[in-house]
């Protein structure tokens, strides 16, 4: 099997676990890996995070909204603008729409652009992960781009239902220092 259609079936597989979790499930499940993301060292040291609208069954962070506003934090989002590109906003309570994915996306004229070394937290969502910090995206390469030009803590956001035995990485993509799940925290620490 080519590496190509190795991935195409990684990326299904993950789709297809999320799915299969009702909505109480998912819903349930999310709130665990907000608690266990605001219970975390990386959150409570960072200043500004970046974090994501939840989308086709993916985590639902929104959980994080009320906790950062609260302590002081700024949370963005990012706006993909063309193939690959993508910005962080620090949008204001009006500064939404609907882009052209149906994904909920912070308006760039309202809202503050943030640099990628102003970042101190990267939750980033994900089709496939594994216990060694492997992620798979979507497949547009926008996080990947992104990621390199960042100096903060880089986690994925994923149900354990989205679990792969091991990622099929390609040399672009960016392997994860930690992945929240509503289970634990991979990769596992060493005690």
């Amino acid at each position: 099997m080519e590496e190509k259609e190795r991935r195409s079936g990684q990326r299904r597989a993950g789709i297809e676990g999320r799915d299969a979790l009702t909505a109480d499930e998912r819903r349930q499940r999310s709130g665990h890996i907000v608690e266990r993301i605001l219970a975390s060292d990386w959150w409570r040291e960072s200043r500004t995070v970046l974090s994501y609208r939840a989308v086709r069954g993916e985590v639902d962070l929104s959980g994080l909204e009320t906790a950062a506003r609260e302590q002081g934090k700024r949370l963005c989002y990012p706006l993909c603008l063309s193939p690959g590109e993508m910005i962080a906003l620090w949008p204001g309570g009006d500064a939404w729409k609907k882009g052209k994915f149906g994904i909920w996306e912070p308006v760039r004229e309202r809202s503050v652009e943030v640099r990628p070394e102003e970042l101190d937290l990267l939750l980033c969502p994900c089709t496939a992960f594994d216990d060694g910090g492997g992620r798979m995206g979507m497949g547009g390469g926008y996080y990947d781009r992104y990621l390199p030009r960042c100096k903060g803590h880089i986690a994925a956001v994923a149900f354990e239902a989205q679990r792969a035995g091991r990622i099929d990485a390609a040399p672009w993509d960016v392997p994860m220092e930690r992945v929240y799940t509503e289970n634990g925290v991979y990769p596992e620490e060493k005690a």
